[in-house]
Parts: C-alpha cells; structure tokens; sequence
C-alpha cells in the first residue's frame, strides 16, 4: 500500500559478488521466485486487510502462532488475497514484456501508464492506495508525456517502490543501470512525483538487479547512496522544475539511507551488519517506526524497501526468519513483504519455503509466466 492510515527450485544458496556484464548467474526459477514470492509476500503482510497498518507487530505474532506457524499457512483466496501491491507489480511488469525490446522510451512509458490505469479495475477489497488512485486518474497514455503529472508534496509514499522490482529483473547488469534509473524514476512519478517516492522505485529495482548480479548483500545499500546522483542527474536533464520542488525536497531519501547504513555499520558496503542483540518483534516495531517517515513503518519510499533490506540481511536465509521480520510487523507490512519476497526469491529461489505457501497464491500462473518471459527478456534469447 502506500498513503492510506508451483514450481520448485532447488535455489542458489548465498550471494556471490558482481557477475560479467554479458551473462545472468542466476537461473529462470530464481526469477520465477522471485516474482511468486513477491505475491506471497504481498499476501501475508496483508491478510486481507487485517495485518496491514496494524499497530502490533506482537499481535500478528501471536495469530500466526495460533494458525500454526508459517508451515501451516496454505495460502490461497479467498482467504489470502494479494494487495494492490502484486496488482500494480503485474501491472509494471506486463508493460516491460508488452515493451519487449524496443528503443522507444515514450512507448514503454505510455504502455506503463496504461496498465497502471487498467489496474485500477481489478482493486476489490485491494486497499488500493489512495495516491495511486488518485494519480492514475490523472494518465493520459494517448497523449505526448500523458504520464507526467505535477509535482506532489504528498507523493512520498511507497506506492512506487512496492511494484518496480521487475524493472531489476529486466534491466540487471551493472551496463544497464542508466535504463534501470531512468525507468524505475519515470514508472514510479507517474503516481508518486516527489523524490522520497520516485527514488523508492529506484531502490526496489537497484536492490533486485544486484541481487539477480549475486553481489554480496552487505554493500547493495551502500551502492544505492552511490547511485543517487545519477539518478538526479537524470531528473535535473528531464524536468525544468527540479531546482524548484524536486530539488527541495530531494535531501529526505539520501538522509535517511544515510542514517540506516550508519546504524548498520554498512556505509562502505565492507562490513557485516550490526543488529543490535534481542532483536526481537517490539524493537524491530520500534526500529521501524523510528525508521519511517510518520511512524508507520513500511508507508514511504524510503522505509518500505529499507525494510525488506533489512530482514534479508537479517534473516540469513531462512524464510520463516524473513517472514516474521518483514510480513508479521506494525506498519504497511505488505508493501515491506512484497518487496522481502522478491528479493528473497532472486537469492534463494524456494529453498526451504513451505510448499503450501506458494503454489495456491493469488495469480500464480501470471507472476509465473511473466517471470519467464522476464528472464528471456534478459538474458536477450
């Protein structure tokens, strides 16, 4: 959300560092994962609407306990829906198959501002977010830059990042990163035209492309803050009014990452995080409040995919672990989920996930089937 109050893989083990530009170490399931996770993901932070804004992460715990634990969740609807989150991820990701190939920058923006509208049909009982609603209404895709619309001071939120990740899938080589800026900023201003919003599309889609690169965790946020002045080159190139709001506004996303790598001891990208001992459900609902940018941990641009950096850094492989650092706290704990899970899926594929809580997820065929094509895309085949 943003701004309202299968197949098995035998997976890949942990990340090694950058890979050659002209080759993909990772294989089609992984991508596959990595898009069914993202839906997973998405589906159990929400619970149909009950654990999302949550104000307990204790709470969820305690339900998830009384279900059995995450080895017992089938998760399936009608019980289990996915968000607008996977919807608009979908949306993102079917306008860069439609796109294929092409050298036209204005066709693939016009195709993304038109599923994004035609997402909007299928958000019943979604909690669409209430900018990306209100945004979308405002697309024109049949006309010249129709997906542009003005700045928004309220436009900080992570409606953006929670459905870019795909944008790392297609475009994941380090000789691709001017593609995946200019794309990942360009899809998420359509809805969100404020830099804490657009340049959380930008992390999603950094983090993904370094996972898909297998370059070691520990320095993927350090490479962010590194990437940032490319990314306001670009808008400074493409947007008269950058001096003007763009660039007032643009210090709260670089001093956020900044103070999250301080406390993490990862502003070189060198070291092993350091999480603080009893880490436990209370102090990560206090951390990611404190975190967030009103106190709902997940609800930003830059919290939301900080977060789910944060609970792959913190989870050491192990699903469950992940799970219950990124789907099961206080917050918008889909759109921190939808992110978790993709990234999750990329590194490990569906190693030691329980089967029952993918194969019957919402839309698994199309999450599926768009990966692949994803991965062919990419690996230009």
């Amino acid at each position: 959300m943003c701004d309202n109050s299968g197949k098995k893989s035998t997976g890949r083990g942990k990340p090694r560092f950058t890979i050659p530009s002209d080759i993909l170490n990772v294989s089609r399931d992984n991508y596959i994962a990595g898009m069914v996770l993202s839906g997973v993901g998405d589906a159990l932070g929400y619970k149909n609407g009950e654990w999302e804004m949550c104000r307990s992460g204790r709470d969820i715990h305690k339900e998830v306990n009384s279900l059995g634990g995450i080895k017992n969740i089938i998760l399936k609807p009608p019980q289990w829906i996915v968000s607008d989150d996977t919807i608009m991820h979908l949306a993102t990701a079917d306008a860069l198959v439609k796109y294929g190939e092409n050298n036209d920058k204005e066709k693939l923006y016009s195709l993304l501002a038109e599923e994004y509208k035609k997402s909007m049909k299928d958000m019943n009982n979604r909690l669409v977010g209430l900018t990306c609603q209100a945004m979308c209404m405002k697309l024109d895709p049949l006309r010249l830059k129709g997906y542009r619309i003005p700045f928004n001071l309220n436009g900080g939120g992570c409606g953006a990042a929670m459905r870019s990740m795909c944008i790392g899938l297609r475009y994941p080589r380090p000789d691709e990163i001017a593609h995946l800026i200019s794309i990942s900023v360009e899809a998420g201003r359509m809805t969100h035209h404020h830099p804490t919003g657009y340049l959380g599309s930008l992390a999603s889609a950094l983090f993904v492309s370094y996972a898909v690169q297998q370059k070691g965790m520990n320095g993927w946020g350090a490479g962010l803050l590194e990437t940032l002045p490319a990314a306001k080159t670009y808008i400074q190139s493409c947007d008269t009014g950058f001096e003007n709001e763009n660039q007032r506004e643009w210090y709260h996303f670089e001093e956020k990452l900044t103070e999250y790598l301080r406390i993490r001891g990862l502003l070189d990208g060198k070291r092993d995080p350091k999480f603080p001992p009893n880490f436990g459900v209370e102090k990560r609902d206090q951390f990611y409040a404190y975190l967030s940018f009103d106190g709902v941990g997940g609800n930003s641009g830059y919290d939301a995919p900080l977060i789910a950096y944060d609970a792959l850094l913190g989870c050491n492989g192990n699903w469950e672990e992940l799970c219950g650092r990124a789907m099961f706290h206080s917050g918008d704990s889909d759109s921190t989920g939808v992110i978790a899970g993709c990234l999750y899926g990329i590194v490990f594929g569906l190693k030691n996930v329980p089967v029952d809580n993918y194969k019957y997820v919402e839309y698994y065929s199309r999450l599926e089937d768009t990966a692949s094509k994803l991965y062919n895309l990419a690996l230009k085949v």
